[in-house]
């Protein structure tokens, strides 16, 4: 009996064990497959048992047993997943653009939804940036409101948010940029992103107005570029071919490799296009890596490499006669030189996640850049290199303060570059017509070292149940040293030196209140600025301008975000002013020179509203549509230029309204299509208000067919129309353009005419 009690005993240990062995938890997190944002509040449905558990706030869960799950998150595509050939498992989720105010958003880095941000925030999803065709980036940021995109070629372009950066004459300043946490700014606050390829883009996250404590406190906002994510346990080969109007074709190359926790994503693309105008070619390649690695359940490491090798032509501005009567040609002196852009710039990131509890984590960037130009111009031929290097890191932090919830961020952001440039006479008329730019005797060479340290705090406390508050500090210096290397003479004076500004402070404060599960409101008073470039400093005798002062400004906005319960609506409204004081005014003195002057304040006062519908929802069709309206109300308050007084005289360069409406049908067949029709209103050109461009209207057009050869390859053929009615437009304005040697002002880019693009894609899962 005694032998039967230990062999009873003896086999119900082991059967014991052997249970527990088989009952091994298995552990995970769930993260947004775009932005690798941690997901809270995520369930995990078992389909055998309907058991489920929920994701905690760093998206963290546990589970029993192996089995199918259903990963289910509001804002985000369900994903049927196996758990258990792993002991930890991670989950990414696609966002569901239908439903964009649940979706987390990553811009100020401790994860929140959409409908509870203290700031308008503009999302444009992978399926927005695949409206169009994939060479032009304007007609994506045009969708979204408060944002508007000259565009006079591919390689000539200028953004503006909220009227900020309208008076910049060539390419954009005054909003800062991000592609993923590597800084698109250099040390002058010049941005440049219409070089990167599209398809290398998941989505753009638009911060607007002054609002962003955390990345430099801009006063247009910041631009934040998402790059297209590795996808785990996932191999893939996806290639396109593009053809189109005005000689364009471009080759696409995709690769994706993922593992457990590891994955890697290349990109590849080559575009060319004679372009509409002439004078207008344009050849670029680019090249863009993505890498991830969980290296455990605390670390992670990114690494992100983008490098563009680009070469266009310039046709630069015309004046109103040759844009209304022949608005191919180039301006002459562009076409004689045969003026171009020899470009090579690359970005270079480490990024390096840790955990140290579940409280407090750190997140740290190293980031390095280099760009080469060589820009032979009419005027002169531009030789420029530029490289810099830097380091953002921060802290970030989850505690109870009086028994409310707070999330804290804390940084530094630290970059350097080094500028050196060289000017040379351009002989192109020396020269048989036809040999376009030669280069003579060099004109100046300079070498500039640009500083700039930004440090921020940001705070989010849960002020009561549905309320919370937003505090925000953001605190910068920015210094220049410069190096005349040229020879110095009466007519050519030493302009060496170095400027140092003062510290600045910006402070934000901002109120969100969720007045229902599926209606918000918000409003926001912050503060921001814009750094002076070293050109601006110095005067034409080379002294440098110690009395010009940085423009700063205040905004102040209230605005709404709402769904309706069956989320088949979704709308948001903000209304805003933002009061600049000191305005920054480049006078032009020469055809390559240009001064600064504080010169007065402006008023931005403006309404920005968007809607989203949703008509037809089922599994065999699906028809949505959506409109963006854009009110710009924008004043100098104080203008006085000289002896001009242009005080209450409408802002220079931006259109007084901008209309965006479209309607997106997809079905179960395959067959999809979309059509999205923009009206912008009129801009003034010059100061005094004189002159003004027209309005117009354009309407874009684009449909295809998807479809799965089996389970590893599918394809979509696709074909589109811009510009459909034909529309004569000034797709970029040259503001208060100066005709020097006797010329007519060159005012005007011309807008493409009625143009197509067509193409096949082409996708093989491993």
């Amino acid at each position: 009996m005694q032998i039967f009690k230990i062999n009873y005993l003896t086999s119900i240990t082991l059967l014991l064990t052997l249970f527990s062995y088989g009952q091994t938890n298995i552990t995970g997190k769930v993260i947004d497959s775009e932005n690798t944002s941690n997901l809270s509040l995520v369930k995990i449905i078992s389909t055998d048992t309907n058991d489920t558990v929920v994701s905690n706030r760093n998206g963290y869960f546990e589970v029993s047993k192996k089995g199918i799950y259903l990963i289910n998150k509001k804002g985000y595509l369900n994903r049927v997943i196996q758990l258990g050939n792993t002991s930890y498992a991670i989950i990414e989720l696609d966002m569901n653009p239908s439903e964009l105010n649940e979706v987390i958003i990553s811009t100020n880095h401790n994860p929140e939804k959409l409908k509870q941000a203290t700031a308008s925030i503009s999302i444009i999803s992978s399926k927005d940036i695949k409206l169009g065709n994939n060479v032009d980036m304007a007609p994506i940021l045009n969708r979204a409101s408060g944002i508007f995109m000259h565009s006079g070629a591919l390689n000539t372009n200028r953004i503006t948010i909220r009227g900020i950066g309208s008076r910049n004459q060539f390419g954009t300043s005054k909003i800062r940029a991000y592609f993923k946490d590597i800084p698109l700014t250099n040390g002058s606050g010049e941005t440049n992103i219409e070089d990167f390829e599209l398809a290398s883009i998941a989505r753009f996250e638009i911060l607007k107005g002054a609002t962003s404590s955390i990345y430099g406190a801009g006063l247009g906002g910041v631009i934040n570029i998402i790059p297209q994510n590795a996808y785990l346990n996932k191999s893939s080969l996806n290639n396109e071919l593009s053809i189109g109007s005005f000689g364009l074709m471009k080759g696409l190359i995709n690769i994706n490799h993922g593992t457990t926790n590891k994955s890697f994503r290349t990109t590849y693309s080559h575009t060319q296009s004679d372009g509409y105008r002439e004078n207008n070619k344009y050849n670029r390649k680019t090249f863009t890596l993505h890498a991830n690695h969980f290296l455990s359940q605390k670390d992670e490491l990114s690494f992100l490499a983008s490098y563009v090798d680009l070469k266009a032509f310039i046709p630069s501005s015309i004046d109103k006669i040759t844009y209304l009567n022949t608005p191919k040609s180039a301006a002459f002196t562009w076409k004689a030189s045969q003026g171009y852009e020899d470009s090579k710039h690359g970005i270079f990131g480490l990024s390096w996640n840790h955990e140290f509890n579940s409280q407090i984590k750190q997140v740290t960037s190293l980031f390095t850049s280099f760009r080469k130009n060589y820009e032979p111009r009419p005027f002169n031929i531009l030789k420029e290199n530029t490289w810099a290097i830097g380091i953002r890191s921060r802290i970030l932090g989850h505690s109870k303060l009086f028994g409310k919830t707070m999330n804290w961020t804390l940084g530094a952001e630290l970059f350097r570059d080094t500028y050196t440039s060289k000017t040379f006479e351009n002989l192109y008329e020396d020269a048989p017509a036809g040999t376009g730019s030669i280069r003579g005797n060099p004109l100046s060479s300079f070498k500039e070292k640009r500083n700039y340290f930004n440090t921020f705090s940001e705070v989010n406390y849960e002020l009561f149940q549905k309320t919370t508050v937003s505090i925000g500090l953001n605190f910068n210096i920015t210094a220049y040293e410069l190096d005349d290397r040229f020879t110095i003479s009466e007519s050519n004076p030493d302009q060496s030196g170095g400027f140092k500004f003062n510290g600045i402070t910006s402070p934000k404060l901002g109120v969100s209140h969720l007045l229902s599960e599926n209606i918000s409101l918000y409003s926001s008073i912050s503060h921001g600025f814009s750094p002076i470039s070293l050109n601006e400093i110095l005067l034409p005798d080379g002294q440098v301008n110690n009395n010009l002062k940085p423009e700063t400004g205040w905004n102040y906005e209230i605005g709404a975000r709402s769904t309706t319960r069956d989320n088949r609506l979704q709308f948001n409204v903000a209304i805003y002013r933002l009061d600049i004081k000191n305005l920054l005014v480049s006078k032009r003195t020469a055809e390559d020179e240009f001064i600064g002057i504080n010169a007065g304040r402006t008023q931005h006062d403006g309404l920005e509203l968007g809607l989203r519908y949703k008509w037809i929802q089922n599994k065999a069709l699906s028809i949505n549509s959506f409109l963006n309206y854009t009110r710009n109300d924008y004043i100098f308050k104080v203008f006085i230029d000289g002896s001009d007084d242009f005080s209450g005289n409408d802002l220079t360069g931006v259109p007084s309204y901008v209309f965006n409406a479209g309607i997106d049908l997809n079905s179960k067949m395959g067959i999809y299509g979309n059509i999205n029709f923009q009206s912008v209103g009129s801009m003034p050109i010059t100061d005094s208000n004189t002159l003004y461009s027209d309005s117009y209207q354009l309407t874009n057009i684009k449909f295809g067919y998807r479809a799965t050869l089996n389970k590893n390859i599918s394809f979509n053929i696709f074909v589109g129309l811009n510009n459909l009615f034909n529309t004569t437009y000034a797709s970029q304005i040259l503001i208060n353009a100066s005709g020097f040697g006797g010329r007519v002002p060159r005012y005007y880019y011309p807008g493409n005419p009625t143009n197509y693009y067509t193409g096949i894609n082409l996708n093989y899962i491993f």
